[in-house]
């Protein structure tokens, strides 16, 4: 590193460090987890783009642990390990992270904010926002282009329509992945074709249960002797099986597949995705009111903490990329400059029961990208 590259980092961690101030004096207390960290939080529920990236290890008893890629799960790990756990709690953070990236550092800084245990969903989504506007106005950047969505509202939309199982969890899970997600709903909409050695099994596995349908072929192909099939290990290989089953079983019908297309064409300032989500509703009889009446008290709580709604722009299919959301998500870019974010973050209600939490535990934060950060700033305020 040249000394004017040191330079910039130091200042920009200096930087760093007296916005963490601010966090600290509106109530989120310091939190520092190990840098080395269980390897399968992160691979079972951070995405494809997470798996890809991870510096990977091995300790002597055999289990695999990774340098930590963010510090989110990191974070929750210690809230549920804690005496707070299940009580409101909020953190914040500023460290290493680790990500294999393609031409650029492998090390480098991350900040952020998790909430944890808030009951008022809509205001805490808000207060992150307000937040992340915090942190860029602190680095000296006010032209922000603020982008925003909501996974809640495309499960809700998924749910209404009753589709098979399978399904809404191929169509979740490739929410954030709008290309799969085209792909999807194109082949939903192709007749069943022609039959095959293996349709017997195909249509017994449709709709079924999924860990009961993934024991079964695990099991007939453990019994096979098969471990991987061209580098896919047996879960991936039953997991396959299950979403073929699920192309065997029918075609989507065509007013489904209108519905979700025209949700997912539903963008602009927040009052106007509010009003065409109320006609989306009534006029296709979806029952998703909880869902949008979360969305409109949202948008008031982001007024009350003086967000320019102008300035917001809302998408139904705007995703993260990151599997464990669940509700609110938001990024912000400098204008201009549309590919790295400043501050990204949002909703993950589910991820706390799956890190072992007895009970569901709200939770909500964002990630600030310091090295974007220093690159849109040039270092100094």
């Amino acid at each position: 590193m040249t000394k004017t590259a040191a330079a910039g980092a130091t200042g920009s961690a200096a930087w760093a460090e007296a916005l963490l101030q601010s966090f600290a004096q509106a109530g989120y207390v310091r939190a520092e987890p190990p840098i080395l960290q269980p390897a399968d939080p992160f691979l079972d529920l951070s995405g494809e783009d997470i798996r890809k990236s991870l510096y990977l290890t091995t300790d002597a008893s055999g289990e695999e642990l990774c340098l930590r890629p963010d510090l989110t799960i990191p974070v929750a790990r210690d809230y549920l390990a804690s005496a707070e756990a299940g009580r409101p709690a909020g953190f914040c953070y500023l460290g290493p992270v680790f990500r294999q990236r393609s031409g650029k550092p492998t090390e480098f800084l991350q900040a952020g904010l998790e909430s944890f245990g808030r009951q008022d969903r809509a205001a805490a989504d808000a207060e992150m926002l307000a937040l992340g506007l915090q942190a860029t106005a602190a680095f000296g950047v006010s032209d922000v282009d603020i982008r925003t969505g909501d996974v809640a509202l495309f499960a809700a939309l998924i749910d209404a329509l009753d589709l098979m199982p399978v399904w809404r969890r191929r169509l979740m899970k490739d929410f954030n992945r709008q290309v799969s997600l085209a792909q999807d709903l194109e082949r939903l909409t192709l007749a069943p074709s022609g039959g095959n050695e293996y349709e017997g099994v195909l249509a017994a596995l449709a709709g079924s249960d999924r860990k009961a349908a993934l024991a079964l072929v695990t099991d007939l192909m453990s019994i096979a002797g098969a471990t991987t099939l061209g580098g896919r290990s047996v879960a991936e290989i039953a997991d396959r099986f299950l979403e073929q089953s699920t192309l065997k079983s029918g075609a989507l019908p065509r007013d489904a597949l209108q519905k979700i297309q025209r949700f997912l064409a539903i963008s602009g300032v927040p009052t106007d995705a509010l009003k065409q989500l109320r006609s989306l509703a009534t006029d296709a009889k979806l029952a998703i009111d909880p869902a949008i009446d979360q969305f409109e008290a949202r948008i008031g709580f982001m007024a009350e903490r003086g967000i320019d709604l102008a300035k917001v722009r809302f998408s139904t299919s705007f995703g993260r990329g990151v599997d464990y959301y669940t509700g609110f998500e938001f990024e912000l870019h400098r204008v201009g400059n549309g590919d790295d974010p400043l501050v990204a973050g949002g909703r993950y209600d589910g991820l706390m029961s799956q890190l072992g939490a007895s009970a569901p535990i709200p939770a909500v934060g964002f990630s600030i990208w310091i090295e974007a950060m220093t690159q849109t700033t040039g270092g100094a305020a």
